[in-house]
């Protein structure tokens, strides 16, 4: 599965992060007389950590329970290892591998023995979340984290910048008096909170004092007096966009693109101030990364009759035709309008989001034709998957293939293609587990070896199928019968990528 046409490497959050705070000062260095106590002598591998005191990475959102992950997910393995884990750059263009990794994130779990202050895993996994677009939970995971460390403020600000919700960070970095707030951040909030004033004499302070740079210095005076600069160049954007300059370039009324931005900035254009384009465009862009519920593209697409023709209004233009029909239940207008909004919503990889919300319902239609075949491809990618299977008969050798990996059972089922034929061996039990992830499943490394396994699915189908089967086996060896299941149909199903 190739990247989308345009694609780029994500920036990390760490390039991207507003620095609204000002850095932890280091440690006082010794005296220059002072020697030190002892000499060759490090601590090495050795783990320490405060015995039986609280500890910030384990906050999470999801118990056991509801994951079905342990709650030892970590078992012995080492923090900065786990954060290497976690920090990898990866593309997870598959709906049940992402769900996975979200729920892997947020998930309550016992910290690492090495867990040390600072709560670097806990900042890593939200830094995930970041990466991934998925604002609402790095949010929550933020709150209930309930610390006011700058490192961790730094993320909800952001967070908050992005989501129109900068007052409440500005409210928040006041009060807290141990944030120390950078100039930039610290102007901005003053001018949010209708003090000009104090905020042009903390620019003209910074401007005495160097703290501010040349490109920060031109972007907050527009900011503060947007008039003294009319008929004035645009300035030019940043190297690297923060969520605080962003919201100050929209300010002055020279609003930065958000589709060449980190997925997370694509947050910044559903609100209300964007016109409606924008907002399905970016609406479009998380529901294809499952940042957003599917339910809130479906509210942008039905709000009003579209504008013109061509591209996005197309997709919207099919859309409201197919749930005129669905909502008549109207058999006959399904079975026509169907391809085509399946056709426009593959162009955008839209399928996923629209199967969740009608792949269960377009199963009791009694659908006939190539309206048939879809309606059994969306309800496979829908979370009824298994239901829908064992309604069906197969009608082609693929469709055999297909219900019986719903179902969980291959047994004497030929795979129909080299894609099943890598598929099939995870499920059929003929397929070893590779001897490191078989290391980390011994260890209770249960986190690790999820993540080492959606990276080989996704790597996997570049090219080099074994890793796969691999990525699929582990899956089903640490209880993720389900998410097994789902990654092999959406494999199957979405190939079309590759």
């Amino acid at each position: 599965m190739a990247l989308p046409a345009g694609a780029e490497t994500p920036l990390s959050a760490i390039d991207w992060l507003s620095q609204s705070v000002s850095q932890p000062s280091s440690a006082p260095k010794p005296a220059p007389n002072e020697e030190p106590v002892t000499q060759g002598v490090t601590n090495g591998d050795v783990a320490v950590s405060v015995i039986g005191g609280p500890s910030l990475d384990a906050t999470g959102l999801l118990r056991p329970d509801v994951t079905g992950l342990p709650h030892d997910l970590w078992g012995l393995g080492k923090t900065d290892d786990i954060i290497t884990a976690i920090s990898t750059e990866r593309f997870t263009t598959l709906p049940a591998l992402r769900e996975l990794l979200l729920s892997v994130l947020l998930a309550e779990a016992t910290p690492p023995a090495d867990s040390r202050p600072g709560a670097p895993l806990l900042i890593a996994r939200i830094d995930k979340l970041l990466d991934l677009g998925a604002l609402d939970q790095a949010r929550a995971l933020l709150d209930a984290s309930g610390a006011r460390s700058a490192e961790l403020f730094r993320r909800s600000f952001d967070v908050a910048l992005l989501t129109g919700e900068e007052d409440r960070g500005c409210r928040v970095m006041i009060s807290s008096p141990g944030l120390a707030p950078t100039f930039p951040a610290r102007i901005f909030c003053l001018a949010r909170s209708g003090d000009w004033n104090a905020a042009a004499l903390t620019l003209r302070t910074a401007q005495a004092l160097g703290y501010v740079t040349d490109e920060e210095d031109a972007l907050l005076s527009r900011f503060l007096d947007p008039d003294l600069y009319e008929g004035d160049p645009a300035l030019p954007p940043p190297d690297r966009v923060t969520p605080l300059a962003w919201r100050m370039f929209e300010a002055i009324g020279e609003p930065l693109p958000t589709a060449p931005l980190p997925i997370a900035f694509a947050h910044a254009e559903l609100r209300p101030q964007a016109g409606w384009k924008s907002q399905i465009e970016a609406a479009e862009r998380l529901a294809r990364a499952g940042a957003i519920a599917p339910n809130l593209l479906l509210g942008l697409y039905t709000e009003r009759a579209p504008a013109a023709s061509g591209g996005v209004w197309d997709r919207v233009a099919a859309f409201q035709t197919f749930e005129t029909a669905l909502d008549s239940v109207d058999r006959r207008g399904v079975e026509q309008v169907l391809p085509e909004v399946w056709s426009r919503l593959a162009e955008a990889e839209l399928e996923p989001p629209f199967a969740e919300l009608y792949g269960e319902r377009l199963d009791t239609l009694g659908l006939t034709g190539e309206a048939r075949r879809i309606a059994f491809e969306a309800g496979l990618l829908s979370p009824a998957f298994e239901a829908i299977a064992a309604n069906r008969t197969a009608g082609s050798p693929r469709e055999l293939f297909l219900i019986g990996l719903a179902k969980g059972n291959l047994t004497a089922i030929p795979a129909p293609d080299s894609l099943s034929r890598a598929i099939k061996p995870a499920f059929d039990g003929t397929a070893p587990l590779p001897a490191d992830l078989q290391a980390l499943i011994d260890e209770n490394r249960t986190g690790e070896a999820i993540l080492a396994a959606i990276d080989r699915i996704e790597n996997g189908v570049q090219g080099n199928l074994a890793l796969v089967t691999e990525g699929l086996a582990v899956l089903r060896a640490v209880g993720q019968e389900q998410v097994a299941r789902r990654t092999a149909l959406e494999l199957m199903l979405l190939e079309r990528r590759g």
